[in-house]
């Protein structure tokens, strides 16, 4: 019985790379390949956690009288956002298991 799971689990995987259907499509969410695509990513995502980090953080402060405390907090959270960001883009996890 575990044959013919096993054999059934083969005939479909070389069907779905005769079709091509395992592979990611061009342009379709891949990630960048090449370094200059990934140093742009990279900085793009360390400087919009900042960005929207800081704009929270000021806008709080303003609203509530805090300053300088929320913009510092805010900062720090954004600056971590962007470093996390950037260790999951040269870190993928993958979404599917292996069996």
């Amino acid at each position: 019985m575990v044959d013919s799971r096993d054999s059934l689990k083969n005939r479909l995987k070389a069907a779905r790379d005769r079709q091509g259907l395992d592979k990611p499509q061009a342009g379709q969410g891949g990630g960048p390949t090449s370094p200059w695509g990934f140093g742009l990513r990279a900085g793009v995502e360390v400087f919009s956690a900042l960005v929207v980090g800081v704009g929270l953080g000021f806008a709080l402060d303003r609203w509530l009288g805090t300053w300088p405390w929320l913009f510092l907090l805010f900062f720090v959270l954004g600056a971590a956002a962007g470093v996390l960001n950037v260790y999951r883009l040269f870190n993928p996890r993958s979404g599917a298991r292996k069996n």
